[in-house]
């Protein structure tokens, strides 16, 4: 501990190298010293590693970026201890009440909300771009009839982009879109048009991954329709005319659809900033944002927090459940949250959703013993002291299956809306005046120091090697033992007899 003399508080943090005795003083803007400010203190090497880089100067060290802001953004605020989420300023539970999704989207990606006439034409574009190439249906359909709708989605979205040429920088030039940081109208459009045809589309896309597994034909898009109204078409419909999703189903929808459209630089989001660091297209950029969002750590969630319910199958065995849970022999899933150490402001929004969608589909079967888990969380001591409480996951799960939808559908569910939380990031990176970096974390090297070659016949096998020293044995279909016991030629001329005679 170094005391420091008295002085006028500054804005700065006092650092003490004790290696060296030197003092650094760091400046702090909005509660946050540069890391680069850090890798200023060096020191001469003395008992490190020479691969620990000493003399290149001070790292930080911050696993899995528990605390490590990689971007100044104006999109979203969380504090994660008073339980707030807003967009652009405005609390989550307003929009949720008074906004629609189309609306909301225009104010994340924008950072106002809309004027009539604004919303009229952001409407209209938005709907004009829902229809889908008819080759891309073709690629839904060269699919296996069991694969999973995120695979699908993932894969769609990649393939949008190769319909798109003229919006791919390595086709147009690495600046087609950062262009539009100084205001040139021309990359402000080819920009600003990618973000419509991604928002319109992405629920044609995702409707055909689930039509894909139903077996149904495809449908085209309704005009007429709200944003959600036509996405619940787009999955149900099957014939006859005039088709309205029910009203208070759409609301629901239209709703969820806000309460997931950006949650500040979470998993997916940070995916989708450190691949459009890269410039690559938006269509690439969205594609590795679903496969982040598609883990179960992330927008899987929702469906592993129904089928642990599911697993639990009545309120008389929350208590056994929950006892393993302590012991940590299972695992707790919907509860808890990675910056939410109060209430999930998200929950509170869903769960009154919740109730308006039950009084038409009847209540969940679910709903008791997801009472009863939440109400043994909110007593649990355990649970307190972890600050575990129901997340956005635990109730949007109860709302989907009240609806119909297939638990594997669920993180298509979460990822259209998500799309315009992924896309206001990726704007607001394209949009910097001081242009964009590509991402490039470091890393702490703890593996050997330099070594000689060392040829085949005289390698020895490792000293106490574990499993993870060599790939484990890897079990074949019997085709392939049929074929380990036939012999051919290579595409050498070599023959290879591996019959067993």
């Amino acid at each position: 501990m170094v005391t420091v003399p008295k002085q006028a508080p500054r804005q700065s943090l006092t650092v003490v190298d004790n290696r060296t005795n030197k003092v650094y003083e760091l400046p702090i803007k909005h509660n946050s010293v540069l890391a680069t400010d850090i890798k200023k203190i060096k020191s001469q090497a003395g008992d490190d590693r020479k691969e620990d880089e000493t003399e290149q100067g001070l790292r930080v060290f911050d696993p899995a970026y528990m605390n490590t802001a990689v971007v100044e953004s104006k999109i979203t605020y969380i504090n994660g201890l008073d339980g707030i989420l807003r967009y652009r300023g405005y609390p989550i539970e307003q929009l949720v009440k008074k906004s629609d999704f189309l609306e909301s989207a225009f104010l994340l990606i924008y950072g106002e909300l809309p004027t009539k006439n604004q919303y009229s034409n952001w409407q209209n574009e938005i709907m004009h771009h829902t229809y889908i190439h008819s080759d891309i249906e073709g690629i839904f359909k060269s699919f296996r009839y069991d694969s999973h709708p995120m695979s699908m989605l993932t894969s769609s979205f990649a393939t949008l982009g190769a319909f798109a040429p003229e919006a791919n920088p390595s086709l147009r030039g690495q600046k087609l879109f950062t262009n539009a940081a100084s205001g040139d109208p021309a990359a402000l459009q080819i920009l600003d048009k990618q973000i419509l045809r991604i928002i319109g589309k992405a629920p044609t896309l995702a409707a055909a991954s689930y039509r894909m597994r139903q077996g149904r034909p495809f449908n085209r898009p309704a005009q007429g329709l709200s944003y959600t109204g036509n996405f619940l078409y787009l999955l149900d419909h099957l014939s006859g005319t005039e088709y309205r999703p029910h009203p208070v189903l759409e609301k629901a929808l239209d709703a969820l659809f806000i309460i997931h459209a950006d949650h500040e630089v979470n998993c997916s989001t940070a995916t989708v900033l450190q691949v459009g660091s890269s410039l690559v297209d938006p269509y690439s950029v969205v594609s590795a944002g679903c496969a982040a969002l598609y883990g179960p750590s992330h927008g899987g969630a929702s469906e592993s927090a129904i089928r642990m319910l599911m697993e639990i199958g009545s309120p008389e065995n929350v208590p056994a459940f929950m006892a393993q849970v302590e012991k940590r022999e299972r695992v707790l899933v919907g509860f808890g949250h990675r910056v939410y150490k109060n209430v999930d402001p998200r929950s509170t929004a869903i769960r009154e959703l919740a109730e308006q969608v039950f009084q038409v589909t009847g209540r969940n079967k679910l709903l008791d013993t997801a009472t009863t888990l939440a109400d043994y969380a909110r007593k649990s001591e355990f649970m307190r002291s972890r600050n575990l409480y129901p997340n956005v996951d635990f109730y949007s799960g109860l709302i989907y299956q009240a609806m119909g939808f297939p638990l594997d559908f669920y993180p298509v569910l979460f990822a259209v809306p998500r799309c315009v939380g992924w896309l206001a990031h990726w704007r607001q990176m394209m949009l910097n005046p001081s242009g964009v970096k590509i991402w490039r974390p470091r890393q702490l090297y703890l593996g050997e120091g330099e070594r000689e070659y060392v040829e085949a016949d005289k390698r020895k096998e490792k000293a106490n090697a574990t499993p993870f020293d060599a790939p484990v044995e890897v079990h074949h279909g019997g085709d392939s033992k049929r074929n380990r016991l036939a012999s051919y030629k290579d595409a050498a001329g070599h023959t290879r007899d591996r019959a067993k005679l």
